[in-house]
């Protein structure tokens, strides 16, 4: 149960850090979606900043949960000691 607790939160901060990236990478575009040139949702800020601080607490998230599973299995290996 630990490790499937331990994989979850490492795929969350995975999925996180993706997220973030392709986030910053609409920012650096200026928020432009469209093809490379494109004024196309240029200069729309808004949602790709929003984006990445959602995925910012995502990864908040998990590593909480990466954390919680590393205390519960230290303490279960100190009963077992």
């Amino acid at each position: 149960m630990i490790n499937n607790a331990l994989g979850i939160g490492i795929q969350g901060i995975q999925d996180g850090m993706v997220g973030m990236e392709n986030a910053a990478r609409k920012i650096a575009r200026g928020g432009a979606d469209g093809p490379k040139g494109s004024a196309e949702g240029a200069g729309n800020l808004a949602e790709p900043i929003i984006e990445m601080n959602l995925y910012e607490r995502s990864v908040e998230a998990s590593a909480q949960v990466v954390k919680t599973a590393d205390e519960t299995l230290g303490t279960l290996l100190d009963l077992r000691a």
